[in-house]
């Protein structure tokens, strides 16, 4: 079975060989290749040539990373939301992997919110920007869209930071005026492109959790554990309409100590991977400052899993 098969066969809620695994960024290609994706800030104004050096540095470096950790999927996340760099992916990939890219900003969000008085005393009294700004940004959004689309995108990963710890950034009525129904606009314009639709944000969206179902999206990613939610109670609210990616704790990730990496990956495999709708991954990326070991540790973790093995205890 490929990469692109097993994925989108947990997508229809079907179990695979084993769950699919990908992480939407990898940060860490130094320390895992001795290798180093071109600076972010250095695509703006490059010639073509030059563009081209440096999507086949990208393209190598993702070929390493998909053959070490076995990927099944890739949202070409360098060069951002460029069809340049789905177009390679796909040429170097084939149909092996899912090739997916990544649109941000696409609504109001934490992350996108430069002026929060501002924001705040417009949402109040002002609902026409807000408004017009929000169709500002689907406009953007479906450009990028139509853009990744020609190029062969298999799906697309909308990301938008629109919760923290405690619940959505503005009220559960709020969020639906505000942020819905724009992101149910792009969603459906995705399908429409005949693209798989993911959708990402961080933090607890449990108040409006229902917001997200309504979407149409086909994954949604990030089921922030730090914000308190439970895999196996999301499931139980999304399966068989919205598959899940993710949920195992980044901070642990981050520090450790190893056996609660494995408490995590294994809480969320036993209660994501039956019935299929689940792709394995971190809460969020594999960010710098992360120890490789433990993403490393993480695999194990997993390929003891798949396998059915005893899963493997950290060493001391």
């Amino acid at each position: 079975m490929t990469g692109k098969e097993r994925v989108l066969k947990t997508l229809r809620f079907e179990e695979p060989d084993r769950p699919p695994h990908f992480e939407v960024m990898f940060e860490l290609e130094h320390e895992a290749f001795g290798l180093q994706f071109p600076d972010r800030h250095s695509w703006a104004g490059c010639t073509r040539t030059e563009k081209d050096r440096k999507i086949a540095c990208c393209m190598e470096i993702y070929g390493r990373i998909v053959e070490r950790y076995q990927w099944d999927a890739l949202a070409v996340y360098w060069p951002w939301s460029d069809p340049d760099g789905v177009r390679a992916a796909k040429k170097c990939f084939g149909d092996s992997l899912l090739i997916g890219s990544i649109v941000g900003g696409s609504v109001w969000s934490i992350d996108s919110i430069q002026d929060w008085d501002r924001f705040a005393l417009d949402l109040a009294e002002n609902p026409q920007a807000i408004h017009a700004e929000a169709e500002a940004r689907t406009g953007r959004a479906i450009a990028s869209f139509d853009h990744l689309a020609d190029a062969g995108a298999d799906f697309i990963h909308v990301v938008n930071d629109v919760a923290y710890n405690q619940g959505p950034f503005i009220s559960p009525r709020r969020f639906r005026e505000v942020v819905t129904p724009h992101l149910a606009r792009q969603v459906a314009h995705i399908k429409k492109r005949g693209v798989i639709p993911f959708v990402h944000t961080d933090g607890n969206i449990m108040p409006v959790l229902d917001d997200f179902l309504s979407l149409g999206a086909a994954c949604f990613q990030s089921v922030d554990p730090m914000a308190g939610l439970d895999i196996a109670e999301v499931k139980r609210r999304t399966h068989g309409r919205m598959a899940l990616m993710g949920n195992v704790q980044c901070n642990l990730m981050q520090d450790g100590p190893k056996e609660a990496i494995r408490e995590s990956a294994l809480y969320c495999l036993t209660h994501g991977a039956p019935g299929g709708g689940y792709i394995f991954s971190t809460s969020n990326t594999i960010f710098p400052g992360m120890p490789l070991a433990h993403y490393e540790y993480m695999l194990d973790v997993f390929r003891a899993f798949c396998l059915k093995k005893p899963h493997p205890r950290p060493s001391t």
